[in-house]
């Protein structure tokens, strides 16, 4: 009987093994980012994980995470207060749960085959923050008065002071507190105010212990690759270029202008975080129909296509949800459902697992031009066994096709 149990076990295991579901690279790999709180009615991690095999039947691959950790009291805007006030960094959120839930959250998208990243926001806390409390007054930076400083209206936070190499080891030992808990990598806020030589050295350690980390920067500065080894990097540039060429304000030579200044820019291995929304764009600009209109479809197709790209989609999108999130408080997405934005982002993103092309960094195809006649823009990205022609219309009517060969 011990024999056959042994062998049963065995079996299921095999089974199991065989059954994981494989991730893609990160080359080939899109962006999804949640905004927890206004993910479910509850807005909870648990809730949030219900909808977790929603996302994996999308398509996409990382979920990144605003930010999950406790929001200070003092100066707090609103009712519930900016993610981006921080009151501790080694916790969670009351407002989302516990550890065990962000736990059971991480561990279900990771048998899904989903990476998690999560929101760090270096540059500040919130005012009253467990450092601001418990560590010396000189881990934060002061005026002439000794009072805490913070960064344009943003009130509720505290810019902390990174001349001091106790509170740059302490917030290296935060980082990894996630990564042992079993995260994949993290977005960086405003990474271009902190010193790139802080990412540089955290990155690098944290790196030879998770070779496979993930790291986003905010942040458009070349040597956010090259010294400091970000993965990715915002393309904001291009999101407002977008926005000016749905307006009717420019058009494709504006658009290849861009490309070719990046492609001389960046480092050939960047990922170029490409995006028609985000949290800042929703709730300060407007959704990407507000912004767009009619061209927010051909836009979001550029993001997946463009050479060096790595799309991003935002909580909303893949059911085409024209609302501005409240930031300081509960909005929630009342419930999800598929309808045509659903089957676009899957088809967008089956497209581009399909077409190793497409992929970001120097990974993807070669970009060539083959036409540009009456604002209808038509360019392929070519590996040798895989050739992707876009074609985009960027005026009215706003069509898009894509052919793979």
């Amino acid at each position: 009987m011990k024999k056959i149990l042994a062998a049963l076990t065995i079996i299921l295991l095999a089974l199991s093994c065989a059954q994981a579901p494989v991730q893609q690279p990160l080359e080939n790999s899109v962006v999804y980012e949640m905004n927890v709180r206004q993910y479910t009615p509850e807005g909870t991690f648990a809730a949030a994980q219900q909808q977790l095999p929603r996302l994996k039947d999308l398509g996409v691959d990382i979920v990144w995470l605003m930010p999950i950790y406790p929001i200070g009291v003092e100066g707090r805007k609103g009712t519930l207060g900016s993610y981006y006030a921080i009151k501790d960094y080694c916790d969670i959120n009351p407002e989302f749960g516990t550890l065990e839930d962000f736990d059971n959250f991480l561990a279900e998208a990771h048998r899904l085959g989903l990476r998690v990243v999560i929101d760090w926001v270096a540059n500040h806390t919130s005012p009253d923050a467990k450092w601001a409390t418990d560590a010396p007054s000189y881990w934060y930076e002061r005026d002439a008065e000794g009072n805490l400083t913070y960064t344009a209206d943003w009130s509720d936070t505290a810019n902390l002071n990174y001349n001091n190499p106790d509170m740059c080891a302490e917030m290296a030992r935060s980082m990894r507190f996630w990564m042992e808990r079993g995260v994949d990598g993290f977005r960086c806020d405003m990474a271009c105010e902190v010193p790139l030589e802080f990412w540089q050295k955290t990155i690098a350690e944290l790196r030879a212990d998770y070779p496979e980390m993930y790291m986003l920067a905010e942040g458009e500065e070349p040597l956010l690759h090259t010294l400091s080894d970000f993965d990715a990097s915002y393309s904001w540039e291009l999101h407002h270029l977008m926005n000016s060429i749905a307006r009717g304000e420019k058009n494709i030579p504006e658009l290849l202008e861009y490309l070719a200044k990046d492609a001389e820019r960046q480092p050939a291995d960047a990922f170029r975080l490409m995006f028609t929304s985000n949290h800042d764009e929703n709730s300060w600009a407007g959704t990407e129909f507000e912004r767009m209109g009619d061209a927010a479809k051909v836009m979001a197709v550029l993001t997946f296509t463009l050479p060096g790209g790595q799309p991003l989609i935002y909580t909303g999108q893949e059911m085409g949800w024209n609302h501005r999130f409240a930031f300081f408080e509960k909005d929630p997405i009342p419930s999800w459902e598929d309808n045509e934005y659903t089957d676009f982002y899957k088809w967008l993103i089956k497209t581009r697992h399909d077409n190793p092309a497409l992929a970001a960094g120097d990974k993807g195809g070669v970009f060539e031009v083959v036409s540009t006649e009456d604002s209808t823009l038509v360019f392929t990205r070519t590996l040798p066994d895989n050739k992707v022609t876009v074609k985009a219309e960027l005026k009215a009517p706003w069509s898009y096709d894509i052919t793979a060969e």
